[in-house]
């Protein structure tokens, strides 16, 4: 690989100081005309260092780095990045290279720090989850806080995994980890290792440890989390990904109630053209069946749902922690009301309206996103015409499906087919041949 004359070169080091250097590493080191780095390492690795280089730390200043970096570069100076373990590791590799040109760097990794972490555990982590909540300060977790809070891909991962090795910051530390998987009722399900300070004197690791335990223990920063599920608490085999029973989503004891049955669901579930990384809107949860399938089905995406009865509300909460499901958050109350600070969808579904069907469908297309879907399930003529009426005044593209499903049930010794109640379909979409009739477009926008 050809690459520009003079690159950066960002090295992976260990707290073990100058044992943890490779020659090549060590060299690079030697020849630098400025260093940046973390502190500890800038005083680390200071015995190496030319005495004409410019030292410089980007603690509290990483924003600066690229330009630091491309100065120098400009200037033709020899410059070398001192990161921790394996600088493309949830490190400062990885955001250098959304900045940086290809050609501007090179990376000489060092093993990384939960590499190291798994190694004095004796344990293989070839089926481990990796994470990183070096982040900001989110606060300790609540109730569905969203996917903004930097522990929110811990919170997705636990449901699945059974080892996770996790990076810590200073305010997201094993303590905090540990007490929200208690508030997350997972207190039994894990074990915790924390290895602190890896590779430095003052390293000590700390092995099968009850999180309630370490929910009020302090540990030395830096340091590196390794989670293990108990045995005893399997993982709860996988249901199907697509068109679960109508009794996941009932109360026990409750055989009817406002649900999309299974064959609507999966029909209206095609007809969002969900992606992986979909925000959808459920509006009129009632049992929360479609919004909860969706759910199921987005790896990186997001469930947005209203439901106005408290009851019904409550229902849906219990269902949503039986099924462990991690991306769906529900609102109580009548739409449109909350719906102003929710993110804008790709995917909406109207299930119920409450009398608002035209002020909904009319929100929903102002706020769909490009290339978004709108469906809408319905089973009273006059709320077809209503809806009907609202999409082609909007001026949207528009397809209607009535489906009538009939289950077999017995009469004597035989069966007959029972029909239910059929159930129009409608699918709309923004149809971007006629980009004026899109309502949130005025003809000042050309």
């Amino acid at each position: 690989m050809n690459h520009a004359p003079n690159p950066c070169w960002i090295i992976g080091v260990l707290d073990s100081g100058l044992d943890s250097l490779t020659p090549a590493a060590r060299q690079h080191i030697e020849a630098a005309e400025l260093v940046l780095g973390d502190a500890r390492f800038l005083k680390l690795f200071a015995p190496l260092f030319d005495p004409q280089a410019e030292c410089r730390s980007f603690s509290g200043q990483f924003k600066a780095l690229p330009e630091w970096i491309e100065t120098a570069r400009t200037l033709h100076k020899r410059v070398v990045v001192l990161a921790s373990g394996d600088p493309l590791f949830s490190g400062v590799a990885g955001h250098l290279r959304h900045t940086l040109p290809k050609d501007a760097y090179r990376v000489l990794p060092a093993p990384s720090t939960p590499q190291l972490a798994f190694a004095r555990l004796g344990l293989p982590w070839t089926n481990a989850r990796f994470l990183s909540v070096h982040s900001l300060d989110g606060g300790e977790w609540a109730t569905a806080p969203g996917p903004n809070h930097p522990l929110y891909p811990l919170y997705r991962a636990l449901p699945t995994a059974d080892r996770l090795a996790i990076l810590t910051s200073p305010a997201n530390t094993p303590g905090r980890l540990a007490r929200m998987m208690q508030h997350l009722g997972l207190g039994d399900h894990y074990r915790m290792a924390v290895a602190e300070r890896l590779e430095s004197p003052q390293e000590r690791l700390y092995t099968d440890l009850p999180l309630a335990e370490v929910a009020s223990t302090d540990f030395a920063s830096p340091n590196v989390v390794v989670l293990l599920r108990n045995k005893a608490m399997p993982l709860d085999p996988p249901a199907a990904m697509l068109g679960l029973p109508d009794d996941c989503f009932l109360p026990a004891g409750k055989p009817s109630g406002l649900i999309t049955q299974r064959e609507i669901r999966v029909i209206a579930l095609a007809n969002l053209a969900l992606r992986p990384n979909s925000i959808v809107w459920d509006i009129g949860a009632g049992s929360g069946s479609v919004g909860l399938e969706a759910a199921r089905l987005l790896p990186q995406g997001w469930v947005y749902a209203v439901e106005k009865s408290d009851r019904r509300s409550q229902a849906i909460a219990q269902t949503q922690a039986r099924m462990r499901i991690t991306n769906y958050q529900l609102l109580t109350g009548r739409a449109p009301l909350g719906l102003d600070h929710w993110p804008d969808p790709d995917a909406v579904f109207i299930g119920g309206s409450d009398g608002a069907l035209p002020e909904l469908i009319r929100l929903a297309a102002e706020r769909l996103r490009p290339d978004g879907r709108l469906v809408i399930t319905l089973v009273t003529l006059e709320n077809l015409s209503r809806a009907l009426a609202t999409v082609q005044d909007i001026g949207w593209s528009w397809q209607l499906a009535q489906v009538q499903i009939s289950h077999a049930q017995p009469i004597a010794t035989m069966h007959r087919l029972v029909p239910a109640a059929p159930v129009s379909i409608i699918t709309a979409f923004f149809h971007h041949d006629n980009p004026e009739n899109h309502p949130s477009r005025s003809t000042e926008d050309e």
